[in-house]
């Protein structure tokens, strides 16, 4: 796991960039998911496709790169992985890995909170924290949506850089 340890993403989208620190501590499987798929270019072009106030941002599906609207939120990976629910709790800027009913379902789609979502706890598996760009995460989270909570114009990820993490993204999760 050492590859993943101590490593940042950096969302370039169409409303500015996110970082993103990582817990391997706490979810090394989603950790490492999210990185190899992020430096194969996975989720370049993919939307946010679903936006709460008060509540998250999603993106990750790959259904937003190509297709119809009325597919978005179903798409994913090629493997799930088994979940790794942790005691992280759901605080704004959390970020974790959206599933189906089935808690080991979780594959490409995640969900970035922007308030606190405590009832999420031990039921959604942790694996990050925005480090720096919330106020791109409240801007796109605000956007104009339909009654699906998908955006009329939804923010593209255009790039994900994976870089070394600076002192100050480092350490374990928080508990």
């Amino acid at each position: 796991m050492s590859n993943y340890e101590n490593k940042v993403a950096e969302l370039h989208t169409t409303a500015g960039d996110i970082d993103i620190r990582f817990f391997p501590d706490v979810a090394p499987n989603h950790v490492k998911s999210f990185i190899d798929l992020a430096e194969k270019g996975f989720y370049n072009g993919s939307k946010f496709h679903r936006v709460i106030p008060g509540f998250m941002i999603q993106g990750g599906d790959p259904n937003t790169i190509s297709g119809g609207p009325h597919t978005w939120g179903t798409g994913g990976a090629e493997k799930n992985l088994r979940a790794e629910f942790n005691s992280v709790s759901h605080k704004r800027g959390i970020v974790s890995m959206a599933r189906s009913n089935d808690p080991h379902s979780a594959s490409s789609q995640f969900f970035i909170v922007v308030a606190d979502s405590k009832f999420l706890d031990k039921q959604y598996t942790v694996f990050g924290q925005v480090t720096k760009g919330m106020d791109v995460a409240d801007k796109i989270v605000g956007a104009k949506r339909d009654r699906n909570d998908r955006p009329d114009e939804p923010t593209t990820i255009t790039s994900i850089t994976i870089r070394d993490a600076r002192p100050d993204e480092q350490g374990p999760a928080p508990q």
